[in-house]
């Protein structure tokens, strides 16, 4: 009996781990790296237009989201939130974070940081690398649509509100500042995304150029072929980009 018990202890020691292994997955993070419940609100995208807004020393709207602008931040936290910028053990237990926008000084982009995490990051074979590539290309090109089309739905609807200002009765300075300034903001999620559009086809190409003398493969010539429509999209997007703060974002056509 005491050589059963001796023997079964090592399994029964296994199964504790793994049951415990998935309450803190469970508890600490979602499926397939999602956010966690308890993180997710309506409104957890709002960070987006105060962090923008106050690297360029201005205050942010303390008016509601409408349906749209809170669309808008949903769809831009994916393309401003860098591919491969999660530790794996951080995607499985849905580690979510704010990040610095473009207008802060410290913030150096850097093109080779994407290809050098592709390059280490332990990969079964060099083609599974040309697949994560390809992958995160396809998303990026996926999801360009559905933000522009929201842009461009945000943009309509400011240019209303900025005309009716002038008539609205008894506009108090705060309501103007606040209307101001969620315009502001807006318009400078959307040129956020379109930097970092421009930044990741620019890290598509320098991991792709690398992947090609360090393990030559035909999956080259698909990947190739993706980020030149990436970058076709990002160099005639349907929302024209403007200096970050002083001018209008304006929509084509």
């Amino acid at each position: 009996m005491p050589d059963i018990i001796r023997h079964l202890r090592p399994f029964g020691t296994a199964i504790l781990l793994a049951i415990v292994g998935a309450s803190l997955a469970a508890c600490s993070g979602g499926d397939f790296g999602r956010t966690r419940a308890d993180m997710r609100s309506d409104d957890m995208h709002r960070w987006l237009g105060g962090e923008a807004t106050g690297s360029l020393g201005l205050k942010p709207s303390q008016f509601q989201l409408t349906d749209e602008e809170r669309q808008l931040r949903d769809l831009a936290y994916p393309m401003i939130e860098p591919p491969l910028s999660r530790p794996a053990w951080k995607s499985v237990f849905g580690d979510y974070k704010a990040l610095p926008s473009p207008w802060q000084q410290k913030v150096v982009f850097d093109r080779t940081m994407y290809g050098r995490t592709l390059i280490d990051e332990p990969h079964r074979s060099h083609s599974s690398r040309y697949a994560q590539l390809i992958e995160d290309v396809r998303n990026d090109t996926t999801r360009f649509e559905p933000f522009f089309a929201s842009a461009i739905r945000v943009i309509d609807l400011d240019r209303k509100r900025n005309a009716s200002m002038s008539r609205v009765s008894g506009l108090s300075q705060k309501e103007r500042d606040d209307a101001v300034a969620r315009m502001q903001e807006n318009s400078l999620i959307i040129q956020w995304v379109q930097q970092c559009l421009e930044q990741r086809v620019s890290s598509y190409r320098w991991a792709l150029e690398r992947l090609v003398i360090q393990a030559p493969d035909g999956m080259a010539a698909d990947a190739d072929r993706l980020i030149g429509e990436l970058a076709a999209q990002t160099a005639n997007p349907p929302v024209q980009a403007q200096p970050p703060y002083g001018r209008a974002v304006v929509s084509k056509g």
